[in-house]
């Protein structure tokens, strides 16, 4: 049986996963790295699904989404294995939730080589280094997830790649990045009511 084989046990399949990469602990609380986590939380509370803890080694929220005359259901996650070992999460949430096709999976993360403040919405393509998208796309086999790329910048020196995505936001930076996160979801939401070809549309051309 395939990753995506619709299966879910006795619970009916949901119709998206979406999964904000970070790495786990206060530690790596608000660093550039854990924005995809910030994201995914943000949504966590607009749509009343606070996360908690789950057995898939994620924080998981079960919200529903008003997109038209049915809720579309849709597992919010955070994985709190380090950003390196994503894909064990998000495989097992597949497997849970009944995930049927990388098309229902959006990936929020931060980008090195979009500048602070700027929102990407993107269908598949490659990894530009990313350890978290390597480890996904290891487990699932495939690059065909949906990404919402938030940018944080590279580091003035390439060999400080680690520690620039691993400290905290600098103040100066705090509000534009607070932006940024809130507009990844809205694209989030625009992505699950209007397809990712609109949200792609909309953020691209600001």
């Amino acid at each position: 049986m395939g990753l995506f084989d619709r299966r879910a046990g006795k619970r009916t399949p949901f119709d998206w996963l979406v999964v904000g990469l970070g790495n786990p602990g206060t530690k790596y609380a608000g660093t550039r790295h854990n924005v995809g986590e910030e994201c995914v939380r943000l949504l966590a509370e607009r749509h009343d699904a606070p996360l908690k803890a789950g057995r898939d080694n994620a924080l998981i929220g079960e919200a529903r989404f008003t997109t038209g005359l049915d809720p579309t259901r849709v597992v919010l996650a955070f994985p709190i294995t380090f950003m390196n070992e994503s894909g064990q999460a998000v495989s097992a949430l597949i497997r849970r939730y009944g995930i049927d096709t990388p098309e229902r999976i959006i990936v929020v993360h931060d980008e090195l080589d979009l500048e602070p403040g700027v929102l990407r919405v993107k269908a598949g393509g490659g990894l530009a280094g990313h350890n978290g998208l390597r480890s996904i796309t290891q487990h699932l086999k495939t690059q065909d997830y949906l990404r919402v790329r938030i940018g944080v910048g590279k580091p003035p020196n390439k060999d400080r790649g680690a520690n620039h995505v691993l400290t905290r936001i600098p103040s100066r930076q705090r509000d534009l990045l607070d932006t940024v996160v809130a507009e990844a979801a809205d694209a989030v939401e625009m992505i699950i009511a209007q397809g990712v070809d609109v949200a792609m549309r909309e953020f691209h051309g600001r």
